[in-house]
C-alpha cells in the first residue's frame, strides 16, 4: 500500500533551507521511519534545496520549489520541482571524495545516500526540473501508512 504524497511549495530563499528540513524530518517521524533513513533524507533535501536555490533558480526568491514526499512498505520517494532551466544529471562528474574543493558535493551526497536518483526537465512549454530521489526501506520498515 502505497501512501498518499504529502508536499510543501516554499519560496526559493537560503532561509528556507531549515524549513525544508524540518518538514521531511516531521513527515519521516509521522511514518515511523527508521532513524538513518530520515537522516539520510534529511541530509540529501539540504543538499537539493541548497541545489535549487543558487544554480536553479539562481537566487530568485520569487520562483517557487515544491518538495513531496511519498511512502510505500518498500520505498521513500523524495521528489523537488523546481523553475531552472533544464539540468543534465549526467553532467556533474562523480569527484573522489578526498578530492578538496569548495562546492560540488551536493550531487555526490545524493548519489552516494540514495538508491536511486534521476532528474528530468519539466518539458518544453514549462521550465523546471523534478529531482526524484528514492531510498529502499529496512524489512523491518515494511509497514502500513500511518
Amino acid at each position: 500500500m502505497t501512501c498518499a504524497p504529502i508536499s510543501i511549495t516554499l519560496p526559493s530563499e537560503p532561509r528556507m533551507l531549515s524549513v525544508a528540513r524540518s518538514f521531511v524530518e516531521a513527515v519521516c517521524q509521522a511514518h515511523e521511519m527508521d532513524r538513518a533513513t530520515t537522516h539520510a533524507l534529511v541530509i540529501v533535501t539540504g543538499e537539493a534545496i541548497t541545489n535549487i536555490v543558487r544554480h536553479a533558480h539562481q537566487n530568485r526568491s520569487r520562483a517557487q520549489m515544491e518538495i513531496q514526499l511519498e511512502f510505500s512498505p518498500e520505498l521513500a520517494v523524495l521528489t523537488f520541482r523546481d523553475e531552472g532551466e533544464p539540468f543534465d544529471l549526467s553532467s556533474v562528474p562523480a569527484l573522489p571524495p578526498g578530492e578538496l574543493r569548495i562546492g560540488g558535493r551536493g550531487v555526490y551526497l545524493m548519489r552516494t545516500l540514495m538508491d536511486e536518483l534521476t532528474c528530468q526537465p519539466l518539458g518544453p512549454e514549462q521550465s523546471g526540473n523534478v529531482l526524484r530521489m528514492v531510498k529502499r526501506r529496512a524489512s523491518k520498515a515494511q509497514r502500513a501508512c500511518g
